[in-house]
């Protein structure tokens, strides 16, 4: 999708795609215990946890927005709008069907309103919207961000540093950092920051074919690792008072920022069918992603009743690539009717600092 500034990056397409297959597979295992199952071979393990393709979303947004926002001033008051343009209207038809939803199954409705007001602050929203108040709260810090990586190139690493110890030692004073770390913005800043940092330091993945097949290697031999482990819900219970928490937002960051970075600039990304199907994916990720909570679930219950199995991970894995290209068509008419109609209100947020 071409953002207000009328730039489009169609490998960055690519990589939502990827973002929202993880997440969606993710649930999608779910049926059966599957997500707790043992390891399937390591690689996959990333799909098995796939909660990790919330982090490929965040990392991919600050690497966009230092890429949009490159050698320009912001114009924050606009840059706000747009924001809620693109994220407000779908949110909130989610939220609604979901009160509906809880209302019809004699659910405590005030409870529900309650959790929405304070998921402006807290991970409380519905259907993975979490993810959106954490998105908010890096709005909210991206110009100082910016201001701060513009006076030296370097800051942002020691703004990394600091976020790191200060999960460190939050962790020692609370006993475990995982919901701080995953839910929030004290771990997810991280990701943010890589993501720009990618951007910034872009040129030294150009081409650099070995380096970021070794990087992603060692990364998915790590996912396999915490996933032998116990994974998300049994290291060795939900929340983990394991100490990997502390860096995992680190260690996920830095793989996607180097995968990232290297597919954004090491290629001239092909317009064909192929191509741009995948990119169609991208631009339909964010309704791909909200939406999907209403099928997933339903969908892999209904087949491993009805059709066959799912208790054999290797077959859940085949049938989610089958059901998540059933969410396109759903997506198409998301982002057409309820996203599309209101980005023609949005305005141009960039200036070039040579104007100024």
């Amino acid at each position: 999708m071409k953002s207000s500034a009328g730039k489009y990056f169609i490998g960055l397409d690519h990589v939502r795609a990827l973002a929202a297959f993880i997440v969606f597979t993710w649930h999608f295992i779910h049926v059966n215990g599957g997500h707790l199952s043992s390891p399937p071979i390591f690689p996959l393990s990333i799909l098995t946890e796939g909660h990790t393709g919330v982090a490929l979303f965040m990392v991919l947004s600050g690497y966009l927005f230092a890429r949009l926002l490159d050698g320009k001033k912001i114009a924050y008051p606009q840059f706000i709008w747009n924001r809620f343009l693109r994220l407000a209207p779908l949110l909130f038809l989610v939220i609604v069907i979901v009160g509906i939803e809880k209302y019809f199954s004699g659910q405590n409705i005030s409870s529900y309103v309650k959790s929405i007001w304070v998921g402006l602050l807290k991970p409380s929203l519905p259907n993975g919207a979490w993810s959106i108040t954490v998105e908010l709260h890096f709005y909210l810090i991206l110009p100082l961000l910016l201001l701060i990586s513009n006076k030296w190139k370097y800051s942002l690493l020691v703004v990394l540093v600091f976020a790191t110890s200060m999960r460190l030692f939050l962790y020692q004073d609370m006993g475990q950092i995982q919901t701080l770390s995953y839910w929030t913005i004290v771990g997810r800043i991280d990701q943010f920051l890589l993501g720009i940092l990618a951007f910034q330091f872009r040129s030294y993945f150009v081409n650099k074919n070995v380096l970021v097949a070794l990087i992603l290697l060692i990364f998915a031999g790590f996912f396999w690792y915490f996933d032998s482990m116990g994974g998300f819900y049994k290291s060795p219970s939900y929340p983990s008072p394991s100490s990997i928490w502390i860096y995992m937002p680190t260690v996920e960051g830095l793989a996607y920022a180097s995968l990232i970075a290297w597919y954004d600039n090491s290629f001239n990304h092909s317009a064909g069918k192929i191509s741009k199907f995948i990119a169609l994916i991208g631009t339909y990720s964010y309704s791909i992603y909200l939406l999907h909570f209403f099928f997933v679930f339903r969908v892999s219950d209904a087949i491993s009743i009805y059709l066959v199995d799912l208790s054999n991970i290797y077959l859940a894995l085949l049938f989610s690539i089958l059901c998540f290209l059933l969410m396109i068509p759903i997506s198409h008419l998301s982002y057409k009717f309820v996203e599309t109609p209101f980005l023609r209100f949005r305005s141009q947020y960039v200036v070039p600092r040579r104007w100024q």
